[in-house]
């Protein structure tokens, strides 16, 4: 365990969703700034063949994934935060043979909502390949521990 809680809750709630670990996303890095993960570049996620070129679904599922779970690094406890909305712009194609990195950050946290925003970017941070904001509907703390259980069960 790295000693980070914010770290371990993004890492175990991670880990429960399937689609995620086919594609074998990592959490990169988690605290209170935001979080990081990763998307290894693979042969499965191409979607143009004679470019190498990722699937844009790849990149979306990230950017969902990574400004869903960047909602463990502001709320005091473990909620269900299904997304709302999420729009994605698009700058560039990922260069093939690289792997992706998705950042997001929550600004506002509500009673109800909480709104998001990130990058998806490779090598440098500063020439991102996409840009993201999302708003994520809080289910509170009762709906969570019933999916806390569920996990406990398995």
């Amino acid at each position: 365990m790295t000693g980070n809680p914010i770290f371990e809750r993004a890492q175990r709630f991670l880990s429960v969703l399937r689609h995620c670990q086919v594609l074998g996303m990592t959490v990169h890095s988690a605290d209170t700034k935001g979080l990081i993960l990763r998307l290894p570049y693979s042969t499965q996620i191409i979607g143009n063949p004679e470019t190498g070129v990722i699937h844009g679904g790849a990149i979306t599922t990230l950017m969902d994934t990574t400004c869903g779970i960047s909602t463990v690094c502001v709320l005091p406890d473990f909620e269900v935060c299904p997304t709302l909305d999420l729009r994605i712009d698009y700058m560039h194609p990922a260069e093939p043979n690289k792997d992706v990195y998705g950042f997001a950050e929550c600004y506002r946290v509500t009673p109800n909502i909480i709104f998001t925003r990130g990058y998806a970017y490779q090598d440098d941070p500063s020439q991102p390949i996409a840009h993201v904001v999302g708003t994520f509907m809080r289910m509170g703390k009762t709906v969570a521990s019933g999916v806390a259980g569920k996990e406990g069960a398995q």
